[in-house]
């Protein structure tokens, strides 16, 4: 009864807070903070050569048990599901949220029923996004949390999040407080509906990694929590930094174009997937390789760069920090030099112009030097090769494997966030 009148208490006081306002160092007290975020797509068969997923058919009389890491400390958690892409009304029948266990099953002791104004069960009318109502259950940074969804009827096809690099699993039935996964016996690696977990603590505010596929974490380990965000998340809680960090990371983005597989456009998104985060201080801008390679007329050195002027005047306008990463090396990928096909020289040069903007240009409020952090000391152009190696076999020379995304996560100064 204490813990139910103390989080009455602090739900109340939080409510006062509008998410969407960033964090200032120095803030006392309780507030609803990101401790987990997926940027949504439109459903698709996905962006990977063979790839599938459940975007396109939906559910229908089953229950979905998606697993996440947060990384904020929290006394409290609320979920955010979206419906943003979709075609019809979603009604959601039920939904529970626990801490995971190994595979789908969860641990018992902390299985909660998640409600929507009061009800079990709600409605998400298309093209809207909705938060649950505030679950007691303390949560501390790293700890993986599964959300269990169960569609009683059908929903349509799903607004997703295309490359999770973690397993989502899928029963027949509602199963939302089975604590075993034995019933789960379908898998994605996927998610979807869901976009984001809030916790209610005294965290400083979110730190939120903007970018495409590198940011996303294509190529990590499945299941293991390596994206770049994810040891960036790792590392300020070994350093005592009360910060989240948030993945807004989708694979295959543009910054000034949309692509049906791979998302809006950095810009078109901006707004949904990095301001309106609740608690962001800070955001982590990655992004231009694909505007370069993508085939299409060519894009300039200076019209990347306009683009990024556009995030940073949208983010300063907000009072939010911007941190800007240099682009990554991508020379020999086989995607974009086929069959060994000279190296595109205008293609690196649109690369490096950019860069050069990032680093001295002066417009961003600090720079983190991806590229020099994983560029090869022999080929400025190529990643080092250690960074390149996934189970003793070479890579695409353009997503880094764990060592490389760790080497990410260590060129971010702690401070500048």
């Amino acid at each position: 009864m204490h813990f139910a009148k103390t989080l009455a208490a602090l739900v109340s006081a939080a409510a006062l807070v509008a998410p969407a306002v960033p964090a200032q160092a120095g803030t006392a007290g309780p507030r609803w903070t990101g401790a987990w975020s997926a940027a949504v797509q439109r459903p698709s068969p996905g962006g990977l050569p063979g790839s599938s997923n459940w975007s396109q058919a939906g559910f229908a009389r089953q229950s979905v048990r998606q697993v996440v890491r947060l990384t904020g400390s929290g006394v409290a958690v609320r979920i955010k599901l979206s419906n943003l892409y979709g075609t019809a009304p979603l009604t959601v029948s039920g939904a529970t949220v626990a801490k995971a266990a190994a595979g789908a099953a969860i641990r018992p002791a902390t299985l909660r029923p998640v409600t929507f104004s009061q009800r079990p069960s709600t409605v998400i009318p298309a093209g809207r996004e909705l938060l649950s109502d505030p679950i007691p259950l303390p949560i501390r940074a790293l700890d993986r949390l599964a959300v269990t969804l169960y569609f009683q009827g059908t929903t349509g096809p799903a607004t997703f999040h295309d490359i999770s690099s973690a397993t989502s699993y899928r029963a027949s039935g509602d199963h939302r407080f089975d604590p075993r996964g034995t019933a789960f016996t379908g898998t994605s690696t996927s998610w979807y509906f869901l976009s984001g977990v809030d916790v209610l603590s005294s965290a400083r505010g979110a730190v939120v990694t903007f970018g495409d596929s590198v940011t996303d974490g294509t190529g990590s380990t499945p299941d293991a929590d390596n994206r770049y965000p994810d040891q960036l998340a790792e590392r300020l809680v070994a350093a005592g930094r009360p910060l989240t960090v948030l993945n807004s990371g989708i694979s295959g983005n543009q910054v000034l174009a949309d692509h049906p597989l791979f998302g809006e456009s950095g810009l078109a998104r901006f707004q949904r997937d990095v301001l309106d985060k609740p608690g962001v201080r800070t955001v982590i801008v990655m992004e231009g390789i694909n505007d370069i390679t993508y085939p299409g007329p060519a894009v300039t050195a200076q019209q990347i760069i306009a683009g990024h002027r556009e995030l940073i005047r949208l983010a300063r306008a907000r009072g939010i920090r911007v941190v800007g990463g240099t682009i990554m090396p991508f020379k020999g990928n086989p995607w974009l030099y086929p069959d060994g096909t000279p190296e595109p020289f205008a293609l690196e040069q649109v690369r490096d112009q950019v860069n050069a903007w990032i680093r001295t240009g002066g417009e961003y409020d600090a720079v983190a030097d991806f590229e020099q952090a994983l560029r090869s000391p022999a080929d400025p152009d190529r990643l080092r090769p250690e960074f390149n190696v996934r189970d003793g076999q070479q890579g695409d020379w353009l997503h880094p494997n764990d060592a490389g995304l760790n080497a990410m996560a260590a060129a971010i100064d702690l401070s500048g966030l």
